[in-house]
C-alpha cells in the first residue's frame, strides 16, 4: 500500500476515512491524556445509587500476569453498560473475570441489590451460571455446527437439573424466536450469519440469568444483522429486566444502545459517562468514533 492510499485508512472504531493513520498504542496513549479520576460516587450515580453488579478494587489477568488494575465497575438491575477501548485495554478480561476466566489477584464482584448480594468473586464459571445467573455469550462461532438449532439450545441447560427442564426452557425459546423455531431441525452450519447471533444469544438464555456479558455482538456481522442482534437485546433488556454488559469493536453502535458507557485504557477506567455523554465527548468521539 503507497502513502497516499495509507493515509486513507480509517482510525478508530467508527466509520469514515482521515488524513493520517493512528495506531492501536498512539490511541492508547491518547486516551490516557484524557483520562479523568473516576470516583466511586461518580459510578454510583450513573446506576442511581442502586448497583445490581458491582466490582471493587480488582486485580486480575491471566497466569502471572495482571490486566486489570484497580477496578470499580457499577451497573444497575436492567441497565446496559458498555464497554470501549484500544486493543489490549483489558474490555473482554472484564466480562472473563465475572464469569471466572481469569485469576483474581485481589478485589470483589458481587450480584444483587444492596443487603442481598452475593460474592461471585471466587465462584466456578458453572457456579456463576447456576447460582448466580450470569450468562456468557462469546463471539462468533460458539455453536456447535453439526447439531441441529434444537439441540444447540438443549446444550444451552446443561447445568438444569433434568433434561426436560432444558427442553422446557428451550419451547419458550422458540415461542419467542419463530425464526429459529422455523428452523429447530435444521443443522446450526446452514444458519445466516445473524441467525448463528440469535441462537447464541438464545442458548444462553435457556439457564434464565439476570446478567448478559456480551462479547462483540457486532463481529462479522451484516449491517442488516447488527440492526437485528441489537433489538433482540434491547428487547431482553427493556422487556425482561436483563442487566447487560458489553463489549463492542462498534463503540457508536455500542454507546448508542447503552445506558452507561466506560472507556479503558491499560487495565484501567479512564472515562465514565451515560452512553450520550460520551457519544458527545470531542475526544472520545475523535478516538473512538472515527472523529
Amino acid at each position: 500500500m503507497d502513502a497516499t492510499n495509507d493515509k486513507k485508512a480509517a482510525k478508530g472504531y467508527g466509520g469514515g476515512s482521515v488524513d493520517a493513520v493512528i495506531s492501536v498504542d498512539e490511541v492508547a496513549r491518547q486516551a490516557a491524556k484524557i483520562a479523568e479520576n473516576i470516583s466511586l460516587e461518580e459510578l454510583d450515580r450513573l446506576v442511581n445509587d442502586d448497583p445490581f453488579v458491582t466490582i471493587n478494587g480488582l486485580n486480575a489477568g491471566y497466569g502471572k500476569m495482571e490486566i486489570l488494575h484497580d477496578f470499580n465497575l457499577r451497573v444497575g438491575r436492567g441497565q446496559s453498560l458498555c464497554l470501549i477501548g484500544p486493543n489490549g485495554a483489558g474490555k473482554s478480561t472484564i466480562l472473563h473475570s465475572i464469569f471466572g476466566f481469569t485469576n483474581i489477584f485481589s478485589g470483589q464482584i458481587t450480584i444483587g441489590e444492596a443487603g442481598r448480594a452475593m460474592d461471585v468473586t471466587r465462584l466456578t464459571p458453572n457456579q456463576k451460571l447456576s447460582n448466580a445467573g450470569i450468562a456468557y455469550i462469546l463471539q462468533d462461532k460458539s455453536i456447535f455446527p453439526g447439531m441441529t438449532v434444537e439441540e444447540n439450545l438443549w446444550m444451552g441447560g446443561f447445568l438444569k437439573a433434568r433434561p426436560s427442564e432444558a427442553k422446557k426452557s428451550a419451547e419458550m425459546v422458540f415461542e419467542r424466536y419463530p425464526r429459529l423455531a422455523a428452523r429447530r431441525r435444521h443443522q446450526a452450519k446452514v444458519l445466516s450469519g445473524g441467525e448463528r447471533r440469535l441462537l447464541e444469544i438464545s442458548r444462553a438464555l435457556v439457564m434464565e440469568p439476570s446478567v448478559l456479558l456480551v462479547d462483540e455482538p457486532s463481529i462479522g456481522l451484516e449491517p442488516r444483522f447488527i440492526d437485528m442482534v441489537f433489538e433482540i437485546l434491547d428487547d431482553l433488556q427493556h422487556r425482561d429486566g436483563k442487566t447487560i454488559i458489553m463489549v463492542e469493536q462498534n463503540a457508536k453502535k455500542g454507546l448508542e444502545f447503552a445506558d452507561i458507557g466506560y472507556v479503558l485504557v491499560s487495565g484501567q477506567l479512564a472515562i465514565a459517562g451515560t452512553g450520550n455523554e460520551l457519544l458527545s465527548n470531542a475526544k472520545v468521539g475523535e478516538l473512538f468514533l472515527g472523529g
